[in-house]
């Protein structure tokens, strides 16, 4: 009986695994076959292929490019700009990224005030875009273990010198364990959990409260970027970059 369980589940185990494979082959062979068709300017056959990956669940900065280039050349700027945001979190050093990320934001209406973020905020979050939330996470538990280790040289060894040396190196990789813990946890959040949202619709009124006969406050057009604070019913409190805050109805927001 226990190996009729091991052979079914060793089954299983290949025929998903020859799922998952013939899946990502499919996927990168549409992905293939939009890049040829954007590049003959079939801008629309292309976004079509590309949103079908996506949709399926496939990410990556390539991917969430591509698809915000097929959307700027077919007038979709809104689009455009939540699938460039999209492809920064994923990969904020590429300039390609930044530059059409840009020259996308010069083509909305609003121009709002940014306040400045305070600058070591900025660059905890640049570095920890730089990886993967994963790959933080498995540097974290890496540098744990190697910090246990040296930590049993320090308690085991009757050298002197291996005894602090273990011991300072103990103390290094548990700081870094601890800081890619914190690293994976932000990334999680910039990139998984992101409360931040592009204004869908040619424009709407921002609220005093979460409903329609609230006091109109300021007006927002599409591609304008937000922070969502809250949310009650079908509605979101968004924070503008200038610190203005106001209600929006849910369907007129996409969460980059």
């Amino acid at each position: 009986m226990n190996y009729r369980v091991f052979y079914i589940t060793v089954l299983a185990a290949i025929f998903l695994t020859a799922g998952i494979i013939s899946a990502q082959e499919t996927g990168e062979a549409k992905f293939k076959k939009g890049t040829e068709l954007f590049s003959s300017g079939n801008y629309k056959e292309a976004l079509d292929l590309w949103v079908e990956i996506y949709n399926a669940g496939y990410r990556s900065a390539e991917l969430s490019y591509n698809i915000g280039n097929a959307y700027f050349k077919l007038n979709n700027i809104p689009a455009a700009i939540l699938f460039y945001e999209r492809a920064w979190l994923l990969k904020p050093a590429d300039e390609d990224i930044s530059y059409n990320l840009n020259i996308a934001r010069t083509l909305i209406v609003d121009r709002l005030e940014e306040i400045p973020e305070l600058f070591f905020v900025k660059w905890y979050n640049l570095v920890s875009l730089i990886l993967p939330s994963n790959t933080w996470a498995r540097i974290s538990i890496i540098s744990f273990v190697i910090c246990l280790i040296l930590l049993s040289v320090y308690f085991y060894s009757s050298v002197y010198r291996r005894k602090v040396l273990g011991f300072w190196l103990a103390v290094l990789f548990f700081l870094a364990s601890g800081v890619s813990l914190a690293l994976s946890a932000r990334n999680k959040t910039l990139v998984h959990d992101s409360r931040k949202a592009i204004v869908y619709t040619p424009s709407v009124n921002g609220k005093s409260s979460p409903d329609s006969s609230g006091t109109d406050l300021f007006v927002l057009h599409e591609g304008t970027k937000v922070t969502v604070e809250d949310e009650v019913g079908d509605w979101y409190e968004v924070r503008l970059s200038d610190g203005n805050k106001g209600w929006l109805p849910a369907n007129t927001l996409e969460i980059i």
